[in-house]
């Protein structure tokens, strides 16, 4: 379990072919030190777990449906990602929780900036749109962030200049992919009030309508 604060950025060193999928090597900063094979991190939003650690660089290896689902197979040596050590029993939960289970891939629509703030448009797949509410919470690559509004393909962020300091969201342009990943809790509030309804189906809305329905929201 991770809650989409991201605590350093990481140069990716390099990708190897192993069997279907690929080992992921990544030069890593004061985290690294800390860990442990065996230990989960999320990488740009992706639950990965280390298995192997030389002088700084730490090993992942990602499957093949894990490269087919997420943005991790398109990760070149020298671009940079956003890690996240998993969340402690005894740590603080200043995001929200993130499974670090990609939901899709999504894909940035437009980013235009406002002062000191950037207003940044996702395209996404219906079953990341869904479970979104305007005001509620999504994990764009591992980062925690506020809808501001949702549309019928895309929604809206509002990025501060700390988070795009200190994230490759300050980094990306138009056109960029971006691992999505739903709030899990929308996901159980969606599955309860849609209980006896088959979730695939077109005439299922969002969650949204659903709140809507149920009278949670006017």
């Amino acid at each position: 379990m991770f809650t989409g604060l991201v605590v350093e950025m990481w140069d990716v060193d390099s990708l190897r072919p192993s069997g279907a999928g690929t080992t992921l090597v990544l030069k890593g900063g004061p985290v690294a030190r800390e860990a442990e094979v065996g230990d989960s991190i999320a990488v740009n939003g992706v639950c990965l777990t280390v298995t192997a650690i030389d002088q700084g660089r730490l090993s992942f290896d990602a499957s093949a449906e894990t490269l087919r689902s997420t943005g991790l197979g398109k990760l070149r040596p020298g671009g940079k990602v956003n890690i996240e050590p998993s969340l402690r029993a005894d740590g603080k939960l200043g995001g929200h929780f993130v499974t670090g289970h990609v939901d899709a891939v999504g894909r940035i629509r437009s980013i235009n900036k406002d002062g000191e703030t950037w207003t940044i448009e996702v395209s996404a797949p219906r079953e990341v749109l869904r479970y979104l509410v305007d005001k509620g919470s999504v994990a764009v690559d591992g980062v925690s962030l506020t809808v501001v509004k949702v549309f019928d393909e895309h929604f809206s962020l509002v990025i501060i200049p700390h988070t795009a300091k200190i994230t490759t969201i300050g980094a990306k342009k138009a056109g960029d992919e971006v691992n999505l990943e739903a709030d899990i809790i929308g996901k159980y509030v969606f599955r309860f009030l849609n209980r006896g309804s088959d979730e695939q189906k077109d005439s299922v809305g969002s969650l949204t309508d659903v709140l809507k329905k149920s009278g949670f929201v006017t």
